[in-house]
C-alpha cells in the first residue's frame, strides 16, 4: 500500500511513539476493505509501539480506530485517509500513542476542563485542503478528553450518507447527530463555539499586551514577510490574522512561486507560519480586525480593535487583510450556500460525483475549476458573462477538447433555484437577446474573482472604487504610520510573489518610519510647546 519512501518517513515519525497504540479494523469483503487491511498492516510493521487486529466492533465499513492500549482514547476513521488527510493520519497516531502535542499548556486545560459529551462525526474529501485542520483539530481534542469522540469520515466511501445528510460541502462536522458547522476550522474556534467563556477570556488577554513597535494586520504572504523583516530589524512584532496563511490555504497548485517549481497552498501557508515563528513575532491567530482608530499625534499609539472585542495598540501598523471569493450577488445564492452554492472545487467536487454542474466564471480559475470537475461530474456549463473567455489560451483549449463541457459566453447568471434542502438549477440571461434560460443543476460553482477585505477601512483609509487601499510606492496609505500590502492594495497583479514582495516593503517602510519619528522627551517638548 505505502512505497518504500513514505514507509521510511512514516517509520521516522513512529520512533516518536512512547505509548502502545493497536489499529483496531472493521472490515467488509470489498476491495476498499482490502486496501485498507492492507495499509494497517503496512504501519504496523514500522514500529513494535504498533499492533493491528480486526475486531469487526463498528458499523461503517471499511474503518478503524486507532486505541492507546488499555485506555480508552483513540480516534477512528472511516474509509482511507489518504490524499490530504495522510498527515492527519501520521499526527493521529502520534498523538494516540503519547507524542505531546504543539497546542499550548491552557488551551489543553481548556479542552480537558470540558464537561458534557460530545460525538463528533466529520465528512472529508482526498482532495480537501481546508479538512485536515478539522480533523486533526478535534482528534487531539478527543485524544486529551475522554468525553470527546470523533470519526472522521471519508465522504466518497460513504456516498449514502452524504446523501441522506445532504452534505455538499466539506468538511461538514456534526455534533450528537446535528449539524455543527461547515468549513477550515482550528482548536481555539472550535472551543470556542463549545465553552461560552473561551471568546472573552482571550479578549481580555490581548487587551492586556502592551504596545507593539509594528502591528501586522493579516496573515498571508504579504503579512508574513511584513513580519518577518520588521522582527529582523529587532523592534516589538506583532502579527494578528483571521487565519493565518489567509487565500493561499484555499490554492490546490502552486507553480509560478519562483524556485519551488510546485507546492500546494496549505504546505506553503504552513511554512509561512513556520518562518515567522522562527523570529520573535507574536502570533495572534483566529482573530478578525473591526476598526483602526489613527493616533492622534505624531509618534501616537494607533488602535486596532478587534471582532473578539480586544484592542491593540501599536506605533505602526501594516495592513495586509488580503481578499475573499466574490460572490455572484444574485437571489438564492445565500439561501444554498454549501447546499450546491460551494467556491471550493478541489474540496467540493468529489462530492458532485455523476452530477450536473455549472461553474460561473471565464477567467483562469473558472477554467481551471470546469477542467477539474470535468473528470468527477457528469457535466459541467462554463457561465462566463463577457463576450469571450478570458483564461490562458492553453487552458481554454484544453476545456474545449472534454466531451463533458459546455460554455456559455455573454452569460449573465440571474437567480439560483433550489427545493429548499439543495439546489436544482439556474437562470441565466443572454445579454445579446436578452432571453432568460434555466439550467437544472445539482451544484454551482462560483469563480468570479476577488473583493478585498477592507469594508472595516471605510471612512478611516482612502480606498479606489474597488475597495483596494491606496498606497504609493512605499507602502504608505492615507493614515501617517499606517502602511497597506498584498491583494488587498492597489498594487496590480494579485499574486503571492508579488504580495511578498510589497510586504517586504511594507516592513522597511514602517521601520523607516520609527527611526525618524523624535524620542519620547523631544516628542513632550514639542507637545508642551
Amino acid at each position: 500500500m505505502l512505497d518504500s519512501t513514505l514507509k521510511e518517513q512514516l517509520k521516522g515519525y513512529l520512533g516518536r511513539v512512547t505509548q502502545p497504540i493497536v489499529l483496531s479494523a472493521s472490515l467488509d469483503d470489498g476491495e476498499a476493505s482490502q486496501e485498507l487491511w492492507s495499509l494497517l498492516e503496512d504501519i504496523a510493521s514500522l514500529s513494535d509501539m504498533v499492533s493491528v487486529s480486526r475486531d469487526d466492533d463498528d458499523a461503517r465499513r471499511p474503518s478503524f480506530a486507532i486505541k492507546r492500549v488499555g485506555t480508552d482514547i483513540g480516534v477512528r476513521f472511516a474509509g482511507l485517509p489518504m490524499g490530504h488527510e495522510f498527515n492527519s493520519l501520521v499526527i493521529a497516531l502520534l498523538q494516540v500513542g503519547g507524542h505531546p502535542t504543539r497546542e499550548s499548556e491552557e488551551t489543553v486545560q481548556q479542552i480537558r476542563e470540558l464537561d458534557g459529551e460530545y460525538r463528533f462525526e466529520t465528512y472529508f474529501s482526498l482532495t480537501c485542503q481546508n479538512c485536515p485542520d478539522v480533523v486533526q483539530a478535534l482528534n487531539l481534542m478527543s485524544v486529551l478528553n475522554p468525553k470527546i469522540k470523533h470519526v472522521a469520515i471519508e465522504g466518497g466511501a460513504f456516498e449514502n450518507e452524504v446523501n441522506d445528510r445532504q452534505i455538499m460541502s466539506v468538511p461538514a462536522v456534526f455534533l450528537n447527530g446535528e449539524p455543527f458547522a461547515q468549513g477550515r476550522m482550528e482548536v481555539a474556534q472550535i472551543l470556542s463555539m463549545l465553552d461560552a467563556n473561551a471568546s472573552s477570556k482571550a479578549a481580555e488577554r490581548l487587551s492586556q499586551k502592551d504596545a507593539f513597535d509594528v502591528l501586522v494586520v493579516g496573515g498571508g504572504p504579504a503579512g508574513a514577510a511584513a513580519a518577518i523583516y520588521t522582527a529582523r530589524k529587532g523592534i516589538r512584532t506583532g502579527i494578528v490574522a483571521e487565519r493565518f496563511g489567509g487565500q493561499v490555504l484555499d490554492t490546490m497548485a502552486i507553480e509560478n512561486f519562483i524556485s519551488v517549481s510546485h507546492t500546494e497552498g496549505p504546505k506553503m501557508a504552513a511554512a509561512l507560519e513556520q518562518h515567522v515563528e522562527d523570529y520573535d513575532v507574536d502570533i495572534m491567530n483566529l482573530q478578525r480586525a473591526e476598526a483602526i482608530i489613527p493616533a492622534s499625534t505624531v509618534g501616537g499609539l494607533i488602535e486596532v480593535k478587534l471582532a473578539s472585542g480586544a484592542s491593540l495598540k501599536a506605533k505602526t501598523v501594516i495592513l495586509s487583510t488580503g481578499a475573499r471569493w466574490r460572490q455572484t450577488g444574485v437571489p438564492g445564492e445565500n439561501e444554498y450556500r454549501n447546499k450546491g452554492v460551494t467556491y471550493c472545487p478541489h474540496c467540493d467536487g468529489p462530492l458532485f460525483k455523476g452530477k450536473r454542474t455549472a461553474v460561473i466564471g471565464g477567467g483562469n480559475s473558472g477554467v481551471e475549476a470546469a477542467i477539474d470537475l470535468a473528470g468527477v461530474v457528469e457535466h459541467v456549463t462554463l457561465i462566463e458573462f463577457d463576450r469571450q473567455l478570458r483564461a490562458d489560451a492553453v487552458l481554454q483549449n484544453k476545456l474545449r477538447s472534454l466531451p463533458n463541457v459546455s460554455v456559455l459566453v455573454n452569460a449573465r447568471t440571474t437567480e439560483i433555484h433550489g427545493d429548499g434542502a439543495k439546489v436544482t438549477g439556474l437562470d441565466y440571461e443572454n445579454r445579446e437577446t436578452g432571453e432568460v434560460h434555466r439550467l437544472n443543476l445539482e451544484g454551482i460553482f462560483v469563480q468570479i474573482g476577488l473583493v478585498p477585505n477592507t469594508e472595516f477601512l471605510k471612512g478611516t483609509i482612502d480606498l479606489s472604487p474597488r475597495g483596494e487601499i491606496e498606497v504609493d510606492a512605499h507602502t504608505k496609505t492615507s493614515v501617517p504610520g499606517v502602511f497597506a500590502a498584498g491583494d488587498v492594495t492597489t498594487v496590480p497583479y494579485k499574486q503571492i510573489v508579488i504580495a511578498m514582495g510589497q510586504g517586504a516593503t511594507a516592513g522597511l517602510s514602517a521601520f523607516d518610519y520609527l527611526i525618524r519619528l523624535p524620542v519620547d522627551g523631544q516628542a513632550s517638548a514639542a507637545a508642551a510647546e
